[in-house]
């Protein structure tokens, strides 16, 4: 790992910035390619990084241009939300074009572009529960994508598959206790929906050890902690780690669908028609019920770290 040089496309996001730490830490070099370099910031004091301008998303050339010269490419780019619902239509590609941009066509690129270059190594992270046949356009896109990585039999490549994220800076738990804290009762949509959250830093190292694991090549993983949580569980603990007595209730099955007609359309979209089709299947790990991490790395406990960083909504 040292002075390995490493390319991690979606690097200033929520996961990227723990993986970059932790590449960082181990002394690699990493670009970091974003469309807006003042919205990653918080990456310019780690000592090997570097920050570059470029939409790789859109302009293939800058893309083919960054991954040259490079040990390793790492893909972090995923989207909850692509746009207008599209439930009359349904199919195996079918899933609107912010998902097949991000999700489908960038993967592909990236592959085209480590040809290219040269470059053998390629880490991809999908999302549990993606298939061909899923009920919901992000878990279908991703099936897409992940399948055309592992298809790349010429790349020496990882794909991980992650549960709901939880960690510093999340979009979950901290949406739970922001919400706790302006207003007294909690509505849950889908509260029985099941998910094994992993830590953010479990997952960052998980990628950073797969690196140079060449038992990985080829292989797709899991990523869970060590316990199942249903949606309704999730939002009670975060009140509680927040500080906050809360009444915490599931939406009716009724008004779930045009609740989310209607949050999907406002700045933000809280929780859209195709976030519900997701969750209409357990996020879990089957068979996992203690956690599931490669490499001999022991799940953390979301008790362990959750009550630090909701600790600032009290």
């Amino acid at each position: 790992m040292q002075d390995a040089d490493v390319l991690v496309i979606g690097g200033s996001g929520f996961v990227g910035r723990h993986v970059v730490a932790a590449l960082a830490a181990r002394g690699a070099r990493v670009t970091v390619p974003v469309r807006r370099p003042e919205r990653a910031r918080h990456l310019l004091t780690l000592p090997t990084v570097e920050v570059v301008a470029a939409d790789v998303g859109r302009r293939r050339r800058a893309l083919a241009r960054l991954v040259r010269g490079r040990d390793a490419v790492i893909n972090l780019v995923g989207i909850l939300h692509g746009g207008k619902d599209r439930a009359l239509q349904r199919g195996p590609n079918n899933y609107g074009p912010e998902f097949a941009r991000l999700h489908v066509e960038l993967p592909q690129a990236i592959i085209a572009a480590c040809r290219e270059a040269g470059v053998k190594r390629l880490l991809h992270v999908s999302a549990l529960g993606a298939a061909l046949d899923a009920p919901s356009e992000y878990l279908r896109s991703k099936a897409v994508g992940e399948q055309m990585v592992l298809a790349a039999e010429d790349l020496d490549v990882t794909v991980f598959r992650p549960s709901v994220i939880f960690g510093p800076e999340d979009g979950f738990l901290n949406l739970f206790a922001h919400l706790a804290r302006i207003t007294p009762l909690l509505a849950v949509v889908c509260p029985a929906a099941r998910f094994q959250p992993v830590y953010v830093g479990d997952v960052a190292r998980a990628l950073v050890v797969a690196l140079g694991e060449r038992a990985s090549f080829g292989r797709r993983y899991d990523l869970c902690g060590p316990r199942a949580y249903t949606m309704k569980e999730l939002a009670r603990y975060a009140c509680r780690a927040s500080g906050r007595r809360r009444v915490v209730f599931g939406v009716p099955a009724p008004l779930t669908w045009p609740l989310a007609a209607l949050l999907e359309r406002l700045p933000g979209k809280l929780v859209t028609r195709d976030n519900l089709r997701s969750m209409s299947v357990d996020n879990v790990c089957p068979g996992c019920p203690q956690g599931s991490l490669p490499f001999g790395i022991a799940p953390t406990a979301l008790e362990t770290v959750a009550p630090e960083y909701l600790a600032p909504y009290r």
